[in-house]
């Protein structure tokens, strides 16, 4: 199932923070990516419903099975894809900002064949 680009950086976010934090509520999300709280509270309220995220009583995120895969693909080209332009030369902030779009757009035959160009470089 396909879902959107700005669920996709959600669940990244989750992920990201929880592995540097060991917890996530929404005000992590907002501050993190610079959102309005409103804006995060909808996307949290879409993302359970769909089955994305669990929130505990205490406000607490985590993923669900179905959101770690998607979150961990994400979040998995978008390493490897800054490296890869910090590699060629490209300036880190500019490499991490293309990734985090590259990231969204790219088949998953694509993203493999680009892991395999990286590991016979």
């Amino acid at each position: 199932m396909k879902i959107q680009e700005s669920a996709e950086n959600y669940l990244e976010a989750v992920l990201m923070i929880n592995e540097r934090k060991g917890s996530v509520r929404s005000i992590d999300i907002a501050n993190e990516l610079e959102f309005s709280k409103p804006s995060v509270s909808i996307a949290m309220k879409n993302l359970r419903e769909n089955g994305y995220i669990n929130v505990d009583i205490d406000g607490y995120i985590t993923l669900t099975d179905k959101g770690r895969e998607i979150a961990e693909r994400m979040y998995e080209r978008h390493k490897y894809i800054s490296e890869m332009l910090i590699k060629l030369g490209v300036d880190p902030k500019i490499a991490v900002e293309d990734a985090c779009r590259i990231e969204h757009v790219i088949s998953a035959q694509t993203f493999d064949a680009i892991k395999k160009l990286s590991a016979d470089l």
